[in-house]
């Protein structure tokens, strides 16, 4: 399924974030049950070890995949040094890596892709790379960008929509908890 563009933000130069529908969102975070994590850090201060942590609490299998961890593990699970030493079956590569590496991990993908059984290669918040994008893409591979998994998972479960993360709204307003529904339009 292809992305829906937001129109540039104002003022910056013509730059396009990636757009998903919920549904697609949904469907992925339903459907898969394994995930290669590309870049997870056993440092429990960095992100990928918090996304790691509540991925695992809420049942997926995670696989770290970190070259410098090696014959160590992250969070009770063994780390593999590339796509090509983790075993099968994997649903989904999760890039936790800067952009420019991710073409890279692209290519890797694809070419472990019908081994694992890959059908996802999503890329964390900040992670944008549409040669990424059209390479897994043109592999058959659904994609994802900007979006990090454990946010998502916690948007659409009713985790953190209440405290506001799902209205699309910033304010500083505490939403009704109980009651309404959450909603300020009767606050």
């Amino acid at each position: 399924m292809a992305r829906v563009s937001e129109p540039p933000i104002k003022g910056a130069a013509e730059l396009s974030l990636p757009q998903y529908p919920d549904s697609l969102i949904k469907s992925i975070l339903r459907e898969v049950k394994t995930i290669a994590m590309v870049g997870a850090s056993g440092n429990d201060i960095r992100p990928s070890y918090f996304a790691m942590m509540y991925l695992l609490n809420k049942g997926y299998k995670v696989i770290p995949v970190n070259p410098g961890m090696v014959g160590k593990e992250i969070l009770g699970q063994p780390v593999y040094a590339s796509l090509k030493d983790v075993p099968a079956p994997v649903d989904m590569v999760d890039i936790f890596r800067e952009a420019k590496f991710a073409p890279d991990i692209a290519r890797e993908t694809i070419a472990e892709k019908d081994r694992l059984g890959v059908k996802v290669l999503w890329m964390q918040l900040g992670v944008i790379s549409p040669e990424a994008e059209k390479l897994a893409t043109d592999a058959g591979l659904t994609v994802v960008m900007n979006r990090c998994p454990k946010i998502e998972h916690g948007r659409f479960s009713g985790e953190i929509g209440w405290m506001g993360i799902n209205r699309r709204i910033i304010d500083n307003r505490k939403p009704l908890l109980f009651g309404k529904g959450g909603s300020l339009k009767n606050a």
